[in-house]
């Protein structure tokens, strides 16, 4: 049986060989098939990688209470923010003092998101964004400290003019590689002495944390201050598994503290590090389908492709296929011959095909600084597409060549 089944492919690459031009159009109408469905579906893999390195930075067990909710846009569509009336300061503290889930709570206020950091006669771009907050933010936010300490609780209370920088400010306005640890620098009008440095992060999606400068939250309403200031509250709940139960002993709490009437909604937002990430997910399954849609079309022409070169096949070699039958090859020998045939052209264009997809995939994942995927799903999804193309093409050729007359086919030509 093995001897027959490698006996079929030698005949079939012969075959292939014999008739290459046509072979070669054959397998490159299989391989645009396998390439735009397995390209389209790597690149969805790149962009989900992406997203979730992206959204899901502070980790899968942090969520935030803010007065505004956000607002997605997906093509003409668009969901309007709910905007409600300003988390105070007071409300702020009393949640943290009052929330004694087992978790860590910080306090953050965005105070500029235009300003400028000098040191000596370096500078920044006005591009710098300032943010108020307490000793914990740092880990709720999924930062880390690369050099130096994070602020301490007594720095906060006192309102200390301490700063924790980002590593993108750090080589703007350090440029000869000076430490920036007890540095004096000038952020707005007034002066920090750096304590710590934050890790890298890159770009995420519009906004980059490494040109972030981290301030006290009491020294930011000092000098940040402006009217109807609102804050928000990041919570980090130690067992990510009761992050749902976290959730709702906090919305119960804030609700309480907010003066929330039992019938009234929520007048405060509450997401999840990973909301907007799940929303576009949600909307990614319209390209699958989109993709899956151009890759079956695309396979019914290559269907079609290989079984006229089959076809074609089958008239081209009568006189062969009544030697054949004349040396003892029985109609089912004959059959599997030609079926062999379709599956090896089948699985020669899918190989390409997979190829080329990975290749054209993964360029999306170069542009948009994600990690090269290989799609072992969609690359087995490929394989199997293409044999199931190659038997249903090549099943009736295969089987107008077993009910030849070998009489007739020796006469032939």
């Amino acid at each position: 049986m093995t001897n027959l089944l490698k006996e079929n492919v030698r005949i079939s690459l012969d075959s292939i060989r014999s008739h290459l031009l046509r072979s070669t159009l054959t397998v490159l109408i299989i391989s645009f098939g396998i390439m735009a469905l397995v390209g389209i579906l790597t690149s969805i893999d790149s962009i989900k990688y992406y997203l979730n390195e992206n959204f899901m930075m502070m980790g899968s067990n942090t969520f935030t209470i803010r007065n505004r909710s956000m607002r997605i846009q997906m093509g003409n569509k668009s969901t309007l923010p709910k905007n409600f009336r300003a988390i105070t300061w007071k409300e702020a503290l009393d949640f943290k003092s009052e929330f004694q889930f087992k978790s860590f709570t910080s306090i953050y206020t965005f105070a500029a998101s235009t300003a400028t950091v000098k040191f000596g006669s370096e500078k920044t771009n006005p591009n710098i964004s300032v943010i108020g907050s307490d000793e914990n933010y740092v880990v709720t936010s999924g930062n880390e400290i690369e050099k130096g300490r994070n602020m301490s609780a007594n720095e906060v209370l006192y309102g200390t003019h301490v700063v924790v920088l980002g590593s993108g400010i750090v080589s703007k306005i350090f440029k000869n590689k000076e430490d920036p640890l007890d540095k004096i620098i000038s952020i707005g009008p007034s002066k920090y002495r750096v304590i710590g440095v934050m890790k890298s992060k890159g770009s995420s999606m519009g906004f980059n944390p490494d040109n972030v400068c981290i301030l006290p939250v009491t020294n930011v309403r000092q000098v940040f201050s402006r009217q109807n200031m609102s804050f928000s509250i990041n919570v980090m709940v130690e067992d990510p598994m009761l992050l749902d139960a976290g959730i709702g002993e906090a919305t119960g709490l804030f609700r309480i503290i907010r003066n929330v009437r039992l019938e009234d909604e929520d007048s405060f937002d509450v997401a999840k590090s990973d909301n907007l990430a799940e929303m576009l997910f949600d909307n990614l399954k319209y390209l699958r389908l989109a993709a899956t849609v151009i890759g079956i079309i695309t396979l019914i022409g290559a269907a079609i492709g290989l079984m006229n070169i089959m076809l074609v096949s089958v008239t081209e070699r009568t006189r062969e296929i009544g030697i054949r039958m004349a040396m003892g090859a029985n109609r089912i020998t004959i059959r599997n011959q030609f079926l062999v045939e379709a599956i090896v052209i089948g699985q020669i264009g899918g190989l390409v095909g997979i190829v080329l997809g990975i290749g054209i995939g993964n360029i999306l994942s170069l542009l948009i600084g994600s990690s090269f995927i290989i799609p072992w799903a969609w690359i087995a999804l490929g394989v199997v597409l293409c044999f199931g193309v190659a038997v249903l093409s090549g099943f009736i050729p295969a089987s107008k060549a077993s009910k030849l007359d070998p009489v007739e086919s020796l006469r032939y030509e």
